[in-house]
């Protein structure tokens, strides 16, 4: 037999106080560097896509930015605002399948609403995720949607997103040749291996919700993947959504502008910068990235391009949204 053994000794209180105090002073000026560098990193990012947008545009007129535009068109103009409306519309289409899949069962006029709402603003706010969830939660309280099936719904959306914009840019630049990726500052080598890693990437996350049916358990919470089929239907929507929106600003350049193929390439890696920056609309960070990987178009074109992807695709929506919210809050408080 052995003997038992004497319960260790207590820690006196002082010493674990000194012990605390240890730790905190290592374990906290880390943390603070950390949430310094992610504060510092947006201002970084849109400094120098202002000083990439003064580089290429500080030399342009006013006339020669308007002329520019007015070289678009009535029919330009139109099919830009049409695929604005075709892009929101899809959006609505993924919020229904997304809805769907986290059990809510709601009819499609305040599917489409709510959809419109919650992206139309967040794009042109930024903070995606939170300003979406946080205007799904409010529009759709009234028809018995929890927090948790928001939650799940603001997340679809944005992998939809993210798997659509990786395809569409893989197929880009996958598709385009060697000369037209050199015409975007693209080397052809990184420009092809590249679109076959992010084209694999999305078939990837769809084969792993084919095959993959138990919950993936991280950080104390389980996530069921979608289905097979609603894998597919994120990548195809998500992929035909960033398809429209670039062809909203594609169809804005000058005919002897890049071809669509080449275009999407460099607007699926704009993009991304955009997010990546957490600024806003991606404002000025996109606008750089594309300025910087499209070098062979035409400075005015450009800009005036830019302004109406912007109108066509963000202010306008923000202003319709926003004043449909308000007069939704208003009816409601009136009721």
């Amino acid at each position: 037999m052995t003997a038992p053994r004497e319960p260790p000794a207590k820690t006196p209180e002082p010493v674990r106080e000194e012990l605390a105090r240890d730790l905190a002073a290592h374990r906290y000026p880390l943390k603070a560097g950390v949430r310094w560098a992610l504060r510092l990193v947006p201002v970084a990012l849109l400094a120098a896509a202002a000083w990439v947008l003064w580089r290429e545009f500080h030399h342009l007129s006013l006339a020669a930015v308007s002329a520019a535009m007015a070289g678009w068109g009535a029919a330009d103009i139109a099919w830009a605002l049409a695929l604005a409306v075709a892009s929101f519309v899809l959006m609505g289409v993924i919020e229904w399948v997304g809805l769907r899949w986290t059990g809510a069962r709601l009819p499609w006029a305040p599917v489409l609403w709510g959809s419109f709402l919650a992206n139309a603003i967040a794009h042109a706010v930024g903070a995606n995720l939170l300003i979406s969830g946080a205007i799904r939660a409010r529009v759709y309280d009234r028809y018995g949607v929890g927090l948790t099936q928001v939650a799940g719904t603001t997340l679809f959306a944005g992998v939809s997103f993210a798997v659509g914009i990786s395809a569409l840019s893989g197929l880009g630049l996958l598709l385009a040749s060697s000369r037209e990726l050199a015409a975007t500052a693209i080397p052809p080598t990184v420009g092809h291996t590249l679109g076959a890693a992010l084209v694999a990437g999305s078939l990837g996350y769809v084969a792993l919700c084919g095959l993959r049916r138990r919950p993936i358990v991280a950080f104390g919470r389980s996530l069921t993947l979608p289905s097979l089929l609603d894998a597919l239907s994120q990548l195809v929507l998500g992929l035909v959504d960033n398809a429209i929106a670039a062809a909203i600003l594609w169809i804005l350049l000058p005919q002897a502008g890049p071809s669509y193929v080449t275009f999407v390439g460099a607007y699926a890696v704009a993009c991304i910068a955009g997010l990546a920056s957490s600024v806003p609309g991606g404002a000025g960070v996109f606008e750089s990235a594309m300025a910087a990987l499209l070098p062979g178009v035409e400075p005015a074109a450009l800009a005036a391009a830019f302004l109406g992807y912007r109108l066509s695709y963000y202010i306008v929506p923000l202003i319709l949204a926003a004043a449909g919210l308000g007069l939704e809050t208003f009816l409601r408080r009136k009721a």
